[in-house]
């Protein structure tokens, strides 16, 4: 039997670095949560992401987040990526009260042009200063400060709010 406490939705995001500047694109109207807010890409993990494909041990599969990040990159902006890392993690209570762990890493995109899915309606490459100028979801700028920490001096700083 499943218990409710520990069931969550696992979501994996992705902030994709070029020099020094992060992808970030916007979400179409229609979408449920957070319409016509600046985002980066990631996904919902799903039992199908690993189940149809052959174990790694004989009991275990593994790259589950990096395999996924890979599939949504290319399904939300067109993107192959390399050189994937962590980055964070949050967990939040969606709407309809089905909690979400998100795990946010970085990688870096192979190939350049960008082609959005039908759930984005614009992209943008931005460095810290100019993504202040855009309606971010809340902890997407504070995901890319720790980022660019990290890729500036090689040190993980943890995020901290109401301290």
């Amino acid at each position: 039997m499943y218990d409710k406490n520990k069931l969550h939705y696992v979501v994996v995001t992705g902030i994709l670095v070029k020099g020094d500047k992060y992808l970030i694109a916007k979400r179409a109207d229609w979408e449920k949560a957070f319409p016509n807010r600046w985002t980066v890409p990631g996904g919902k993990l799903e039992v199908l992401d690993y189940a149809l494909r052959e174990k790694d041990t004989e009991h275990h599969w593994y790259n589950i987040f990096e395999n996924l990040l890979k599939r949504e990159i290319m399904e939300e902006v067109g993107l192959e990526i390399k050189n994937i890392g962590y980055v964070t993690s949050m967990v939040y209570i969606r709407s309809d009260n089905i909690p979400c762990l998100v795990v946010s890493l970085c990688a870096e995109p192979i190939n350049e042009e960008v082609k959005l899915c039908n759930a984005l309606t614009e992209y943008a490459w931005v460095d810290l200063q100019e993504a202040r100028n855009y309606d971010l979801i809340e902890g997407i700028y504070d995901e890319l400060v720790v980022l660019d920490n990290y890729l500036k001096t090689g040190k993980h700083i943890d995020l901290k709010f109401n301290e």
